[in-house]
């Protein structure tokens, strides 16, 4: 196995980033929240300005079918940094530890809106660790799309095989195997030391 380069996803991986932690404190009924964040403001909705699509497009078209929800549509930008509740430790020491006793290159594929993704970098050192960081809304177009990857490929010069993909989003890897990668698909119960260490790298 030949890995050369590690490309991360932030959010879930190196980034602990949840609406919940926004919203729990604005809605008096739990179950009102989880009507708003999976009908009003939801995943496939936050994913277009992912895409590349402005909050300020975005925010009006949901008022407009939600007008009741017009404070909490407008918070969800407004107040978006307290959806960032910080970093998964554990993962982002792997970044220094992978920068100072190893040969490999880091890389940051990520879904993240072009307008928000400033305040994290602004926020976490940690980003200093990458050679190169692809973000879906400045290029306006998300994972699990072929061509986000085909771009970080292009962009930085690098071969998908000997490159190790993580993502905690189970199509993002799949995409990712397709085309050739190295994967770990990330989530509560993996450890990435110990992953790294069963495939040769720490």
């Amino acid at each position: 196995m030949q890995i050369e380069n590690i490309v991360f996803d932030f959010g879930g991986v190196l980034v602990d980033w949840n609406p919940r932690y926004l919203f729990t404190g604005e809605f008096a009924d739990p179950e009102e929240m989880e009507y708003f964040l999976a009908t009003v403001c939801s995943p496939e909705w936050n994913l277009r300005q992912d895409a590349g699509r402005s909050f300020a497009e975005g925010i009006a078209e949901r008022e407009q079918y939600y007008p009741e929800y017009t404070e909490m549509i407008r918070k969800y930008f407004s107040d978006w940094q307290i959806m960032l509740r910080g970093e998964i430790s554990e993962n982002v020491k792997l970044l220094k530890i992978l920068q100072s006793t190893t040969k490999l290159k880091l890389f940051g594929l990520t879904n993240w809106s072009a307008e928000t993704m400033p305040i994290a970098r602004q926020r976490f050192t940690f980003f200093q660790c990458f050679t190169g960081i692809v973000v879906s809304g400045e290029e306006k177009m998300v994972k699990p799309d072929r061509e986000i990857y085909q771009l970080l490929l292009t962009r930085y010069s690098l071969v998908a095989e000997r490159c190790l993909f993580i993502d905690d989003g189970e199509l993002n890897v799949q995409t990712a195997q397709a085309m050739g990668f190295h994967t770990i698909h990330y989530h509560g119960e993996v450890r990435l030391a110990d992953e790294f260490r069963r495939m040769g790298i720490l």
